[in-house]
């Protein structure tokens, strides 16, 4: 017993030293992306100093959007941009969502309004209903064209910093990651982990330098050049992604412009899901495509998150309480000592990177310390978009069903 003791204290040191190098490592990395990076809010600076001048189309596409769409239009009303229209392009909506859009609208001239009756079999429904907005509005008029989802909330300045950081870092697709909402229990518990691996597969850095890119967009936030969208052949080219966003991404990478992708710092809000069952259905979606739909990919993702953020913390927490708890004379010489060191600095590097983390999210601090369980269930819905992605069963999103096969 006391050797199996000594056994185990020795392993859960070893996982210790290796959360606190993990940890130190993935500290610096974000102190790097925030000193080379700008975030959104800091447009605001750059705009007030050279105010933007283009004219901007915002295309959204909404498909029964009733619960949102009318916060979203107020935030679009609100923005401090003179030169600005907004399409809503609104997608077989069956709720009340188009009557709610024409009373927040009122007599504003700057919003038009398209109804998309259909969608082909070909074309993702989100991708058809932009596209849509975009030819039957005259929205090719702008100079830049920003698309954005209905769930999203416009700071004030939002537009007017993020042309003028466009400009200031001649992007040709400027891309937010947009603040979270954290006031449901899954948005507190599972959200964080989910951001973190998706960022974690996608380093800010990585995806914003000049060589070597790992492109990334997030489909909330994408601000184009006009120029730039209709020399990629705009939404046709990725009518039938169901992640348009890393397909746009990807494409103006591979065709040589250039994407960027920036923290939103507060900017831009977004409420992705309301409920458990449709955060799950939707970060499916989401590691699925990210992952290429392998599901061997996503296995040894979602191992290694539950593994980082789940067994490791757990691990140090138990070796610490071995090493303060246990006789002296049960444990190898000095072994009690070195677990208890080590596993007290690796709990406190990890708390202090999950701790900045969640805040980096605006998150509330004190749910660092239920990263352990968000990191299991978003590992779950990792192994669980696996299994479908074997069975074959199809993908829902948007009102419609996608057969997705596995590679």
């Amino acid at each position: 017993m006391t050797l199996t003791t000594n056994i185990l204290l020795t392993l859960g040191s070893v996982c210790s030293l290796f959360l606190a190098i993990y940890w130190v490592v993935g500290l610096l990395q974000i102190r790097a992306s925030l000193g080379q990076l700008p975030t959104a809010r800091d447009g605001l600076a750059l705009a007030a100093a050279n105010p933007p001048a283009a004219s901007v189309c915002v295309v959204v596409p909404a498909h029964n959007e009733e619960a949102v769409i009318a916060t979203l239009i107020r935030s679009l009303r609100a923005q401090e941009y003179p030169n600005l229209r907004v399409v809503l392009a609104l997608d077989r909506c069956t709720d009340d969502t188009v009557e709610i859009a024409r009373r927040e609208i009122a007599d504003d001239a700057r919003f038009t309004i398209v109804h998309v009756r259909g969608c082909p079999k070909r074309w993702a429904g989100k991708v058809n209903a932009v596209w849509r907005g975009v030819f039957r509005s005259g929205a090719l008029d702008a100079d830049l064209l920003l698309f954005a989802d209905a769930d999203t909330i416009f700071d004030p300045g939002c537009v007017r910093a993020s042309v003028a950081l466009l400009e200031d870092r001649k992007l040709d697709l400027l891309s937010l990651v947009s603040t979270l909402t954290h006031d449901r229990w899954f948005e507190l518990l599972a959200q964080p982990a989910a951001g973190l691996e998706l960022l974690r597969q996608y380093p800010l850095l990585k995806s914003n330098r000049e060589n070597d890119r790992r492109p990334f967009a997030n489909g909330q936030f994408m601000l184009f050049r006009k120029s730039t969208y209709v020399a990629i052949q705009g939404h046709p080219l990725v009518h039938a992604e169901i992640l348009e966003d890393l397909a746009f991404a990807l494409n103006v990478d591979r065709l040589r412009y250039r994407p960027g992708v920036l923290l939103a710092d507060g900017m831009l809000t977004c409420r992705m899901y309301h409920s458990w069952p449709e955060f799950k259905k939707g970060w499916m979606r989401i590691f699925s495509e990210a992952a290429s739909r392998k599901p061997d990919r996503l296995r040894v993702s979602a191992w290694s998150l539950r593994g980082i953020l789940t067994a490791l913390p757990t691990a140090a927490m138990l070796t610490l309480a071995g090493g303060m708890t246990l006789a002296p004379e049960r444990l190898w010489p000095w072994l009690g000592q070195v677990a208890t060191i080590l596993s007290g600095v690796a709990l406190a590097v990890w708390l202090v990177a999950m701790v900045t983390i969640v805040r980096l999210g605006k998150g509330p601090a004190w749910t660092a310390l239920a990263t352990p369980i968000g990191g299991w269930l978003v590992g779950g819905i990792m192994l669980r978009a696996a299994r479908n992605l074997e069975r074959g069963r199809p993908t829902e999103w948007g009102n419609k069903q996608y057969t997705r096969d596995a590679r």
